[in-house]
């Protein structure tokens, strides 16, 4: 499984406009943490929520790209509209990736 991560907006948006995104080989984890990330991965999946507004200055957006099997999932939500298990996703990503 391939998983990406890119941000957009916020204060740091001209910042990171350039960057390209993060990108991560489920092959290289160890066997547990590839497991948990699949199970982060699967209970982020977005059910239907009544809509929460989407206007905040500043606001990141972010979008994690899941391929897997030759399919791709595409997780998208932002700092004002994030689900719980989303944000739980996002902050192992963001946790593994500051380790790199």
């Amino acid at each position: 499984m391939k998983v990406t991560l890119e941000t957009h907006g916020g204060q740091a948006a001209a910042i990171n406009l350039r960057l390209p995104p993060k990108v991560l080989d489920t092959d290289t984890l160890p066997k547990n943490a590839s497991a948990e990330l699949a199970r982060l991965v699967a209970g982020a999946v977005p059910v239907p929520t009544a809509e929460r507004p989407d206007h905040a200055r500043d606001a990141m957006s972010y979008t994690i790209t899941v391929e897997d099997d030759g399919r791709s999932t595409v997780l998208t939500q932002s700092d004002t509209t994030m689900s719980p298990a989303f944000a739980t996703l996002l902050s192992w990503l963001e946790n593994h990736f500051a380790q790199q």
